[in-house]
């Protein structure tokens, strides 16, 4: 005897799956309690699985296609990230991310459930993209892929809430006419028919138009618990129901406006918080771009999203590839660990593809690019593991215990009225069913975040998530990094003081100094002039400590006076040898960045600084000078000296802020509690780090922390805002004076109102970031 597989639908004379893959994903989502993934679909059980035609995804074996779509390749692995306009809940996202079970060649799979994308690593020996497509397809996750719209990443327009919209308008006003006469003119020969119109209009918005509202509360149910849905539902059902007994038994017309206005209202409601999100989006993906540079060939440095394909990027040591591209000179050591994990550097030859997110670590090479600058790639790979936090517990636990207080407030009010006036009944438990909502109360805190991170990016401080806001509000003790940070990378300048050097050795040592964006040795490059000779062979760098290489069988040193075997000078300078010789040195003159000595006198007040330096102690009674007599001056600084005072300052129970260039302190930031690289017209960005911060906005950092202070009031004020709205509409709605249809319109305000709120007081808390007269009190 046939029947129908429980996961697919499909007709089978097996017990209960067609298949092992339908059995295997069955078996994952009941082991995790995710069975609610057949609640999606509006026939449970019926077609999870997608017969996929043959050559539905053939486009995906040209390598051409394969090349616009994916973000990197190796020998062994792909990544690439689908849209999935199918993603809804917990169960999807565990589902996609056990896709390894049912393809081996899958490795792993990261999902962005916000924005229903889906990051898809696989190993191309065992499967290919094709494969993927279609597997994604077949369980029921077919992935969005359109070629004209890769570049604008336009997701799928849900056009379904819109005919639902649609049906339940047309419904609600005729209804609203066919109810006139009997609101004006009391009884009629013709309104008993007007009332059996009214039901049959009633009934394409009660079984299409609150379709959503019935699969988030079933879903919810069939989870073991309430979702914020569940009471809507039932005074969806109880309304209908109500009237359509009043209108067989002859005794009313019954509540057939209330109902359909219910839904259209509460569908309204829906649209406009999809289209509020929408135009206050904080998704720094797109609206907001990391403040930093690249050096083009023929234009010099060029920000970012300037960057356009066929430009011919000059990528220095140390430097993140930032768009994938064709090697055309130079040798290349890339690291992937930012892309893959895996920290063995891979050697690249001229012709071959480089992909964005790989470090160079061997020297200076240049990039044609091939492709425009993945900013949201970017992103992504470095708020890797934000994307790994389930989206269940924000919204749905909380809303279990919710829901429950509304159902109990709801039956103790239609006992009280009961006794009292049963007339009440039916307006009092609707409205409250239909008006409380935690939506707004439990909103607050995401909202607030993405406003002040949106008003933190606009204004170069661009923070990995909104955890880092949290801990720089929490610093109490500020490390610095001097050269680069409180020094200007472009300001300092470089005098030499050694024995006469020969063009032939100006050049090179031009040469070897060009390989880094260290502000010393730009400061030696602008000394040297631009250099003629552009290959180095041999290149390599001791981290904190110097450069050194082949130039025309010629070998160079800079560095300080331990890595060339030379003595130490009082002043801050970079040593030269040459062929073994010591030539001399550069002495570097430190210009400190406009605005820094007020920056450092404030922040004096709150906190407790402390300045880490490479360079020797020649700059300590002007730092001393700036810095305050109670701050921890360190120099000659090894990058695993700053790690440890780092660590040394946590074991002492500090919070610590540390400020760097990413260049040799990558370990010190990344072990603090936030780090942020400060970048200036140059490509310093570091994964260590957890923000970003243009260099000229760096004395408005102690504004950065009071902005970040305030981020934790207002949430405060946005959910006393929501509580004072709960309880007001319960005290209206339980004295029955509050009509469903307000209570419809109520709900969805309410939530827009908390958006609105949020940005208001983000916006006013981040007035002092564009005025230094404003002073804001929250």
């Amino acid at each position: 005897m046939q029947q129908q597989c429980v996961h697919c639908g499909e007709l089978t004379i097996h017990e209960k799956f067609c298949c092992n893959g339908c059995k295997m994903v069955y078996e994952l989502l009941q082991e995790n309690g995710l069975c609610t993934y057949y609640q999606l679909n509006d026939k449970p059980g019926v077609a999870q699985r997608t017969v996929v035609r043959e050559d539905k995804f053939a486009f995906l074996d040209d390598a051409r296609i394969q090349q616009q779509l994916i973000h990197y390749q190796d020998a062994a692995q792909t990544h690439i990230t689908f849209h999935i306009p199918n993603i809804h809940c917990s169960s999807c996202l565990w589902l996609l991310e056990n896709l390894h079970r049912l393809d081996p060649g899958i490795q792993q799979v990261n999902v962005n459930f916000s924005k229903k994308e889906a990051t898809v690593v696989f190993f191309q020996e065992q499967t290919s993209l094709r494969k993927v497509a279609e597997l994604l397809t077949s369980t029921g996750y077919e992935p969005y892929i359109s070629l004209q719209d890769l570049k604008k990443k336009k997701p799928p327009v849900n056009r379904m809430l819109i005919y639902q919209l649609g049906v339940a308008g047309f419904c609600f006003a005729n209804i609203m006419l066919l109810s006139f006469p009997e609101y004006f003119s009391g009884e009629g020969a013709m309104m008993p028919v007007f009332r059996y119109l009214n039901l049959v209009l009633s009934l394409p918005v009660f079984f299409f138009s609150a379709q959503a509202f019935y699969r988030s509360a079933w879903s919810g149910l069939k989870h073991g618990f309430l979702h914020i849905d569940a009471p809507i539902v039932l005074a969806i059902v109880v309304t209908f129901v109500r009237s359509v007994t009043d209108v067989l038994s002859g005794t009313g017309g019954g509540y057939f406006d209330s109902m359909t206005g219910i839904v259209l209202f509460m569908l309204i409601g829906r649209i406009l918080q999809d289209k509020t999100y929408q135009g206050l989006s904080f998704d720094r993906d797109y609206t907001a771009y990391f403040p930093i540079a690249v050096h083009v060939t023929g234009k010099g440095p060029v920000q970012l999203p300037e960057v356009k394909t066929g430009d011919t990027l000059l990528i220095h040591h140390q430097e993140l590839i930032p768009a994938d591209g064709i090697l055309v000179k130079g040798s290349a050591v890339i690291d992937y660990s930012f892309v893959t994990g895996e920290s063995m550097p891979v050697e690249k030859q001229m012709g071959e593809i480089v992909y964005a997110g790989g470090k160079q670590l061997s020297g200076n090479i240049e990039v044609l690019t091939i492709k425009e600058v993945a900013q949201s790639y970017l992103t992504s790979l470095w708020n890797r593991e934000e994307h790994k936090k389930s989206s269940k517990s924000f919204i749905h636990l909380p809303g279990q215990y919710f829901a429950w207080t509304v159902l109990f407030i709801a039956a103790v009010t239609a006992i009280y009225w009961g006794i009292y006036d049963q007339s009440k009944i039916w307006p009092a438990v609707t409205s409250i069913l239909i008006v409380a909502c935690p939506c707004a109360l439990l909103l607050a805190g995401s909202f607030t975040n993405g406003h002040i991170l949106r008003i933190l990016s606009r204004n170069k401080l661009y923070l990995r998530n909104a955890q880092a806001i949290e801990n720089l509000a929490n610093a109490d003790h500020i490390v610095f990094d001097k050269t680069g940070t409180l020094t200007g990378a472009t300001t300092t300048q470089a005098g030499w003081n050694g024995r006469s050097l020969l063009l032939s050795e100006t050049k090179a040592i031009a040469a070897i100094a060009a390989q880094s964006q260290h502000p010393a040795s730009r400061a030696i490059l602008a000394y040297c002039g631009k250099p003629v000779i552009t290959h180095v062979a041999r290149f390599a760098e001791d981290t904190g400590r110097g450069l050194q290489g082949w130039v025309h069988q010629m070998h160079v040193q800079l560095g300080n006076a331990a890595y060339v075997g030379a003595k130490d000078t009082k002043d801050s300078a970079v040593h030269v040898n040459i062929n073994g010789d010591h030539a001399g040195y550069f002495i570097l003159g430190n210009t400190y960045r406009e605005g820094i000595t007020p920056m450092l006198q404030q922040l004096q007040k709150t906190h407790t600084l402390s300045v880490l330096s490479g360079d020797n102690a020649g700059e300590a009674p002007r730092l001393r000078k700036i810095m305050g007599k109670d701050a921890t001056l360190r120099f000659q600084q090894q990058p695993h000296e700053k790690l440890d005072y780092i660590i040394d300052l946590q074991q002492k129970g500090h919070h610590v802020l540390m400020i760097g260039d990413g260049l040799n302190d990558a370990g010190a930031l990344k072990q603090s509690d936030i780090g942020i690289s400060l970048t200036e017209n140059s490509n310093n960005f570091t994964p260590a780090s957890d923000g970003i911060l243009e260099a000229k906005q760096l004395p408005k950092l102690p504004a950065f922390i009071r902005l970040c202070k305030a981020n934790k009031r207002i949430i405060i004020i946005s959910f006393i805002f929501s509580l004072l709205y709960n309880i007001t509409g319960l005290y209206f709605a339980v004295q029955g004076i509050l009509s469903p249809l307000t209570a419809a319109i109520l709900m969805p305000a309410s939530s827009i109102s908390i958006v609105l709120l949020t940005y208001g007081l983000s916006e006013w808390a981040g007035l002092r970031l564009r005025t230094d007269e404003y002073q804001y009190r929250l």
